[in-house]
């Protein structure tokens, strides 16, 4: 059972380098040739770069603005 959070962002990673192995398993042993307009090869390229920016996203920093810091680079105002 997941208790908090931070275990659902560990069991989705987990999850998606699986599903990305998989699919580099499936593109490695796709027959030859390939032609341009082969669509369940783009498919899984497709799918593929999904789960890329999905992984990405959950590695991003996030920077959630606040009336003491507005942007990235503003430092923390001190009063």
């Amino acid at each position: 059972m997941i208790d908090d959070f931070e275990d659902c962002i560990l069991a989705a990673r987990t999850e998606l380098h699986m599903a990305k192995q998989i699919l580099n398993a499936e593109i490695s042993s796709y027959p030859t040739p390939i032609a341009g307009c082969d669509v369940q090869f783009n498919h899984l390229l497709a799918e593929r770069q999904k789960v890329q920016a999905a992984l990405e996203g959950l590695n991003a920093f996030v920077f959630v603005p606040t009336p003491r810091s507005p942007t990235p680079t503003a430092g923390v105002e001190s009063r």
